[in-house]
């Protein structure tokens, strides 16, 4: 039987090694695609469901709420937080969860957000959906005047403070104090007289507090006071947050996204009054935001002019947690495929990181200005 010389037995090995060889290195290049391509799926879904959660609240600001009010429904913040991205934040009201409107004959006391007992309209409990008095207590609640422009407050009820269930005389009590999250304009109480309360509007309400986390840390965000752990804070560098609050006014930041690189807010509407829309421009912290020191005339001109926005451009970026590992680093620099961009006025980045990034733009029309949702006759 005839065998095999070395120089057969060294040649059939070439052949098989080179085989080898080319097997290992299709496998690696397609594991290493593999790794890629699923690192930027995960980022295109955080940032589609980061998007749909966003545009949906900023088109729903001020839902069940008084156009009275309309300059508190809405407050956004220009390079809200640290880093080279200068994300933005966007903070909305409304009554998105729970539909409520009871109306208020008689408020007793509750002067610079003390202490005060409401009365209100006779089986105000058994038209309502809501079991009395379990659904009602613990909760925080929003009075809007409907006689006072601009007036409201907001109040916490707690336990056995609900008086009248079953068709007894409807009675509140409301505890002093406000919640750990304010809505735009971070009031308690506008400081209208104790007359613009009667006949006013009670309903519930929510902050919607979209921010990016940039770092992980903290101490950069602390007109939040967070804390990681607490409150579903998870100190995660590139994570997006809706911070809320739990119906006893406790702060609640709830992870939307994480891989998020930048969020970014622009705002159109007839802002100067002159009959057309002025076209997108970025929050003014200075001449929009409403501050604590501002008198009465500059905090109504700010109102006037955020009650004006009609609409706000969102755009949300996503960055894959790791650099691409299928892409060779001697790629033609003028691409700029793998370097952050510029969005709104975000600066972009000036070299490659390797990181691939996935953009949605949306645009969210503002609908409530003008609406409510009771049928009650009010507009």
């Amino acid at each position: 039987m005839p065998g095999f010389t070395i120089v057969e037995l060294l040649i059939a090995s070439t052949i098989l090694l080179v085989v080898i060889v080319a097997a290992l290195s299709i496998y690696s290049r397609s594991n290493k695609v593999a790794v890629d391509q699923q690192m930027f799926s995960e980022i295109q879904h955080d940032v589609r469901s980061a998007m749909f959660l966003i545009s949906r609240y900023a088109r729903a600001a001020g839902v069940g709420l008084s156009s009275n009010i309309g300059g508190y429904f809405v407050e956004g913040s220009d390079a809200f937080g640290p880093g080279p991205e200068y994300s933005d934040s966007l903070k909305v009201i409304g009554n998105f969860d729970d539909p409520l409107s009871l109306r208020i004959t008689k408020y007793q006391g509750g002067a610079g957000g003390g202490a005060a007992v409401v009365f209100l309209e006779d089986w105000s409990y058994e038209n309502s959906p809501y079991a009395c008095p379990d659904d009602y207590e613990n909760n925080t609640y929003m009075i809007i005047s409907l006689t006072c422009p601009g007036c409201f407050a907001l109040r916490y009820v707690a336990s056995n403070s609900v008086h009248g269930c079953g068709g007894g005389v409807a009675q509140i009590d409301f505890a002093p104090g406000q919640s750990d999250i304010n809505p735009p304009g971070g009031l308690v109480d506008t400081g209208c007289d104790s007359s613009c309360w009667e006949n006013s509007i009670m309903t519930f309400w929510q902050v919607k507090y979209f921010w990016l986390d940039t770092t992980g840390n903290p101490s950069d965000y602390s007109s939040l006071s967070l804390n990681v752990g607490q409150d579903g804070y998870l100190g995660i560098p590139n994570t997006l947050y809706m911070s809320t609050t739990n119906p006893d006014g406790t702060p609640l930041h709830s992870p939307l996204a994480v891989n998020i690189e930048t969020i970014q807010f622009q705002y159109n509407g007839d802002l100067d009054d002159d009959g057309t829309m002025d076209g997108y421009t970025d929050w003014n912290n200075a001449a929009w935001t409403i501050q604590a020191v501002d008198d009465a005339s500059t905090k109504q001109a700010k109102l006037e002019v955020i009650s004006r926005i009609r609409q706000i451009r969102i755009w949300v970026l996503g960055r894959t947690p790791s650099a691409y590992v299928s892409v060779r680093r001697d790629s033609a620099p003028a691409m700029h495929i793998y370097r952050r961009p510029a969005v709104a006025n975000s600066p972009a980045a000036a070299q490659d990181d390797f990181h691939r990034r996935f953009l949605l733009e949306s645009t969210a029309s503002i609908r409530n200005l003008s609406m409510n949702i009771y049928n009650t006759g009010v507009r």
